[in-house]
């Protein structure tokens, strides 16, 4: 065995930003059960940035959008997203809300399942 558990999940990263790029390693890479695909393989889900105009839609959400998006599709709390992006628990819940809104979603699983299904981001 390579010393790796079997049920890890693997997330292949295509961002063109290179900031944004380091960002998510660095987020997803300190998730216990998730690591990053090594380059060539084979992924279990993708988190792929796209530009705006590509990902089509009637709204645009801000980078800190996307942030907290993130981190809603791994299923962290307005409490872990405040910690997680050095804000206050007031202000992930702001975003949370407007995502809710600009995404027309019922709950933070819909809004993830509403962005994977427009393409903002790859589950």
């Amino acid at each position: 065995m390579s010393g790796e558990p079997a049920n890890d999940i693997v997330i292949a990263l295509e961002v063109d930003d290179a900031v944004l790029a380091d960002r998510l390693a660095t987020l997803l890479g300190s998730v216990a059960g998730l690591r990053l695909a090594a380059p060539g393989e084979q992924a279990t889900a993708a988190v792929v940035a796209r530009n705006r105009e590509a990902a089509g839609g009637d709204f645009e959400l801000t980078p800190r959008e996307l942030d907290v998006l993130a981190l809603l599709a791994e299923g962290a709390s307005n409490k872990m997203i405040a910690q997680r992006l050095g804000i206050s628990v007031h202000t992930a819940k702001f975003h949370v809300g407007s995502l809710l809104d600009k995404l027309d979603a019922t709950g933070r699983t819909d809004a993830v399942a509403h962005a994977a299904r427009r393409g903002v981001i790859n589950l």
